[in-house]
């Protein structure tokens, strides 16, 4: 489940001290920092690119952007899958998802509402809803269809990838033509050369950093005793979509507001849609039915964000709604604690 294991005499939590917890808490915070910086770079070269080209922000977040921040999921999953440890390839993604939509977007709201456009509301947010029913309904095959076992197989995999390519077909028929509707935050127009080296050096420094927290991360919670699964639905779903939280945040602060949310709803939308598929089509995955629960809650966060989408504010997330999403993960995040 690390994204770089070390061989076991290496492993410090084993034999712990104060020396090696001084370690990995600096790497930790070190992480933290190139991540913060990643973000930054990546939204700079990425808005740059989107004002020069007259292409719009929220066309930006949904590609670019949601595919760069989405690598640690992908190499995660991936992996997981190689070495046989399916449900933390399918706890990944979908805890990652559910921590995108609520705990980023709310983070996000949090530090600035974020302005919606019409096109996120009417097709991309119920895309990833969508997205979410596709996936419970092709891995259940025992609940549904009274298999002998749950599995994402390779048609399954098929499927949602013949999904993607419509959703990227949607983006490319409409990515000239959305209107953006941020307020405020000047975007500064870089040189093409300048603007593509900020976006690779960003995203090179997303992966990297997310790779250092993650590690450190579940070395140090090993130490305090959490169990494989624990760390897997909360530690390493949270870890890989850090790079999501720092481009996100940084966007929202920056008043990028389409980028900030057009990265989680992308994002959602390529967890499930790209990079399930993709680790299904080198590794056919048994799929564990005790994750249906954390279906359900990516199911219902997204219809309570079109609702609150269609409320008051029309197509703005208002912070008091950011905290109730907000809200809504740390009682997620306690169940799956008590439920060990």
């Amino acid at each position: 489940m690390y994204l770089f294991r070390p061989k076991e005499k290496d492993l410090y939590f084993e034999n712990p001290n104060l020396t090696s917890m001084l370690l990995a808490v600096t790497l930790l915070l070190v992480g933290f920092v190139i991540l913060i910086k990643g973000a930054d770079f990546l939204v700079s070269g990425a808005s740059s690119i989107a004002k020069k080209f007259n292409i719009s922000n929220i066309a930006i977040g949904l590609t670019v952007v949601a595919l760069g921040t989405s690598t640690p999921e992908l190499l995660v999953s991936i992996t997981s899958s190689i070495k046989g440890y399916n449900s933390a390839a399918f706890g990944n993604v979908i805890g990652s998802n559910n921590f995108n939509l609520l705990f980023i977007l709310g983070i996000s709201g949090l530090i600035y509402p974020l302005i919606v456009q019409r096109n996120t509301v009417k097709y991309e947010v119920p895309l990833s809803l969508l997205a979410a029913v596709v996936l419970f309904v092709l891995v259940n095959d025992q609940l549904l269809w009274n298999s002998d076992v749950n599995k994402l197989t390779r048609i399954d995999s098929f499927i949602l990838l013949l999904m993607f390519c419509g959703f990227m077909v949607y983006i490319y028929r409409t990515m000239s033509h959305a209107t953006d509707l941020n307020e405020g935050g000047e975007i500064k127009i870089f040189s093409n050369p300048k603007s593509t080296g900020l976006i690779i050096l960003g995203l090179a420094l997303l992966v990297g950093g997310g790779m250092l927290v993650v590690d450190n991360a579940i070395l140090i919670a090993k130490q305090y005793g959490l169990s494989d699964k624990l760390i897997g639905l909360t530690i390493l779903a949270a870890g890989t979509s850090l790079p999501e939280l720092a481009t996100s945040a940084v966007a929202a602060y920056k008043r990028n507001t389409d980028i900030a949310i057009g990265n989680v709803v992308g994002s959602n939308i390529f967890n499930a849609l790209f990079i399930l598929p993709i680790t299904g089509l080198i590794n056919p995955m048994e799929y564990n039915a005790n994750l249906n629960f954390d279906i359900y809650v990516l199911s219902g966060a997204t219809v309570v964000l079109m609702i609150f989408m269609f409320t008051l504010n029309t197509r703005k997330l208002d912070r008091w709604e950011a905290v109730i999403l907000l809200g809504g993960y740390i009682a997620y995040t306690l169940y799956l604690i008590r439920m060990g």
